[in-house]
């Protein structure tokens, strides 16, 4: 369970992160090992052909190959690849998650799940189809960050080539696949035009963010978690320690717009709250279920509170439920996603990948909330107009409600 990597895909919006693809793109669950799709063999098929199907298959590729007018042509990978393709489309009517991703899919997936990449460190978006791209953060310590750029930047064009021209993605693309490593990026800002020259490097994507809130004499944790990438349980982990050390009486985890990410890292954050007694999630392929358990030393006695929305999904969806039947945490925010698969990430020879869905992951208890069940909130609450208008904290009627919850646990 330590390497594999899973996601889903449910749609695409404007805010990219430079040299990868935003966190709400791809997400779901890691497990088992990424493999090589060397050789026929899944469920009794087998490349000696011994099921009549794939036999009949395999006769009339060859037929194709033998017999069309231009041999010139014919790109064996590619038709494969097509083929793949092809049977990944139809599961999809079905099963969304099970699909054909190219070379440039999992290389900005994959980017975003290691939390790391080498790139400029800022999230960036476009209004128009025609218009410049914005800058909407930037990464601390940062190539960015040290070329000068920042926040509301409007980038007109990178190494003279206008962003009109481009998408977000086509933007990311170029600073990814690019040899190069120093870039003129022409910048406006208040009205002036100026060049800077940003020089590509390693960039540690920051997940976790952590703080204490005092409110009524009472001090609550508050700890805010994006995504699940591989080093989400190190920022995790030490932002509950800092947390604990400064000492608080309830913890809120605000998991909004979290899509999921490795099975791995919700794993190990589960079990910083849970003793090796507790079932924390079980896997169920056909009528087999196994349980997996938690890896931690002690069961934590302050009560938490979860903050979620209806882009809460998967391994958030894990980290929420398992809380829940085993400690009692409660759920503020918006009914959750409702992701309760598992897919499995197939390497193929030509650099692509497809992923199938392989398992159902239940709750400690055995719920399992895929599709329209999603977790219900203990306290319904959809977040305000005014807050989307200016998002700040004091406008942030989901985070009052967790707040207000958390004043008046433990009574």
């Amino acid at each position: 369970m330590d390497d594999n990597k899973a996601y889903f895909k449910f749609s695409e919006v404007v805010i990219i992160v430079i040299i990868t693809c935003t966190f709400s793109i791809f997400a779901g669950i890691s497990y088992g090992k990424t493999r090589y799709s060397e050789t026929i063999s899944v469920n009794g098929f087998s490349e000696e052909g011994k099921d009549e199907e794939l036999k009949n298959f395999i006769k009339e590729y060859k037929n194709i190959i033998t017999n069309y007018y231009d041999k010139d042509a014919i790109d064996e990978e590619k038709l494969l690849s097509a083929a793949l393709k092809s049977i990944l489309d139809e599961l999809g009517l079905n099963d969304k998650y099970s699909t054909y991703m190219t070379d440039e899919d999992y290389k900005q997936v994959n980017i975003t799940l290691n939390g790391k990449y080498e790139g400029f460190g800022i999230s960036a978006y476009k209004e128009k189809e025609d218009g410049y791209i914005t800058v909407s953060s930037v990464f601390e310590d940062s190539p960015a960050k040290k070329a000068g750029i920042e926040e509301a930047d409007l980038i007109l064009s990178i190494d003279g080539k206008s962003t009109t021209e481009m998408t977000t993605s086509d933007f990311s693309n170029y600073v990814l696949n690019s040899d190069k490593k120093e870039f003129i990026v022409k910048i406006r800002r208040d009205k002036k035009d100026f060049e800077v020259k940003v020089i590509k490097g390693n960039v540690e994507i920051k997940s976790v963010d952590s703080k204490i809130i005092e409110r009524d004499n009472k001090r609550i944790g508050y700890i805010g978690l994006g995504i699940f990438a591989s080093n989400s349980y190190g920022q995790f982990k030490s932002n509950l320690e800092k947390l604990e050390k400064e000492g608080f009486d309830s913890l809120i985890i605000d998991l909004r717009g979290n899509t999921g990410g490795h099975l791995t890292e919700v794993t190990q954050i589960i079990s910083l709250f849970l003793d090796k007694r507790h079932v924390i999630f079980q896997l169920q392929k056909d009528d087999n279920k196994t349980k997996y358990y938690s890896t931690g030393n002690e069961d934590k006695k302050y009560p938490i509170i979860f903050i979620g929305n209806e882009l809460t999904a998967s391994a958030s969806e894990v980290f929420i439920i398992s809380l829940k039947e085993n400690l009692d945490a409660k759920l503020v925010g918006m009914k959750t996603y409702g992701k309760g698969t598992v897919q499995e990430l197939v390497n193929l020879k030509n650099g692509d990948q497809y992923k199938i869905t392989t398992k159902k992951w239940l709750s400690p208890k055995g719920n399992w909330i895929n599709d329209t069940e999603g977790i219900e909130p203990d306290v319904k609450v959809q977040l305000n107009k005014t807050y989307i208008n200016n998002p700040v904290e004091q406008n942030d009627n989901q985070l009052e409600e967790a707040i207000k919850l958390a004043l008046n646990s433990g009574k």
